[in-house]
């Protein structure tokens, strides 16, 4: 049931950013690039979608995305700061119209003082926007990284196209 609200977000995603002729791209740390595939099971997403980065490791963020190491350090890496970071820095590394990043804890390691395992970070950004959200999902690894596929999809749809 779950799996086919992935499915329908990324449908009406696709059908948008074709509609404004708009390039997407996905900056994705705790999913792996699910998002990126759930885009890319969509026949035809090849108008909408280039390229997207998989930046698991904070090295890559910095590498590919140009997140600042003191960023970084003083915030870590799942945090409102960081996804900023990332999604400005994926949508000027694939000269995208729309980028989405996220950063989180899927368990069942991590996590910490104020940031539980499910904790993730989503930041959103277009031209000078930038929109920024935390959730916390419950669940085991594969059901918070499904859920956050799905509510990264569902707030493009509602909220950025």
């Amino acid at each position: 049931m779950i799996e086919s609200q992935l499915r329908q977000f990324s449908i009406l995603v696709g059908q948008k950013l074709k509609e404004k002729r708009y390039w997407i791209t996905c900056a994705e740390s705790c999913t792996g690039g699910g998002i990126t595939k759930a885009i890319t099971d969509t026949a035809g997403s090849s108008a909408y979608l280039d390229r997207g980065f998989v930046t698991y490791s904070n090295a890559a963020k910095q590498d590919l995305l140009g997140v600042k190491e003191a960023t970084l350090t003083i915030h870590g890496a799942v945090s409102a700061e960081v996804v900023r970071e990332m999604a400005v820095g994926a949508l000027h590394a694939a000269n995208a119209d729309l980028a989405i990043a996220v950063s989180g804890f899927a368990g069942p390691q991590g996590g910490g003082e104020g940031k539980p395992v499910g904790t993730v970070w989503f930041g959103f950004a277009e031209g000078n926007r930038v929109l920024l959200r935390k959730k916390h999902f419950v669940g085991d690894r594969a059901a918070v990284r499904l859920k956050t596929a799905i509510f990264a999809l569902r707030t493009i749809f509602e909220e950025m196209l």
